[in-house]
């Protein structure tokens, strides 16, 4: 969507930072020998409190509150009450939701305890490519330029990306146009980039594979290869100059 009037941007900010609260929270709740699954019902918890509704359940009818991956897994797991986090676990935390009429994404993989340094690394690459990737997200610039600047900074580390997981318009749905943001470039997306349009940024480092892959659930996304891959991701407003944040709280 794109900006139209000062309620919309209340809306937005309102639910932008309840998801990034909720995964600031949820982030600091996950511990060593807890499953998957009660930690997405902390993160149901969060959400009823701030009366918001999980945008993946009411969206797509998936079955949980957040999307939980661990591991090999990319995105988009689900949780579940076998799935038992363990020190040194890649954890990614995906959380989108909607009130109002208004839709607020991010997400955030991170390193439970004591982890291996190459996953250290991807989780700082994903970090550090997200903000190189919404210093590219201005007005006039080209959806491309986003995919360049994430790319780019992930061969610096000596990682690649995830060539079929991409960012997304967002706002009054939870995928809309610009219906895909690539994480590298990609000269097919010229289209540039207007003050007042809302998108998520995301950013799917990999330790070797460029592409994901459907798993036998019908929702979790992995690559055949078996590699690490990390993500972040903030839902922003394009600007003139550098972005509005909406997603701030979370700690990315």
């Amino acid at each position: 969507m794109s900006i139209e009037t000062e309620k919309d941007l209340i809306g937005l900010k309102k639910i932008g930072r309840i998801v990034g609260l909720v995964l600031k929270e949820m982030k600091s709740f996950a511990r060593v020998g807890m499953s998957t699954k009660e930690l997405d019902d902390f993160g149901l918890r969060l959400l009823s409190k701030y009366g918001a509704r999980s945008a993946p359940a009411i969206t797509y009818h998936f079955p949980g509150t957040t999307c939980i991956s661990v591991n090999r897994d990319i995105a988009h797991g689900i949780p579940s009450a076998k799935k038992i986090l363990k020190d040194g676990d890649l954890i990614n935390i995906d959380v989108s939701a909607e009130l109002d009429g208004y839709f607020g994404d991010n997400g955030s993989s991170f390193v439970l305890g004591q982890g291996h340094p190459i996953l250290s690394s991807l989780v700082d690459c994903s970090r550090t490519s997200l903000y190189k990737g919404l210093a590219a997200a201005k007005a006039g610039n080209r959806i491309s330029d986003i995919g360049k600047a994430i790319h780019s900074e992930a061969r610096s580390y000596g990682f690649t990306v995830i060539k079929n997981l991409m960012g997304h318009g967002t706002g009054a749905s939870l995928h809309e146009a610009p219906k895909y943001i690539p994480c590298y470039e990609d000269k097919r997306y010229s289209q540039k980039l207007k003050s007042g349009m809302v998108i998520a940024i995301e950013t799917f480092i990999s330790t070797k594979s460029e592409f994901a892959t459907e798993s036998s659930d019908g929702w979790t996304l992995t690559t055949r290869e078996g590699s690490y891959v990390a993500q972040q991701e903030h839902t922003i407003v394009v600007t003139d100059n550098e972005p509005i944040l909406l997603t701030a709280d979370n700690g990315v």
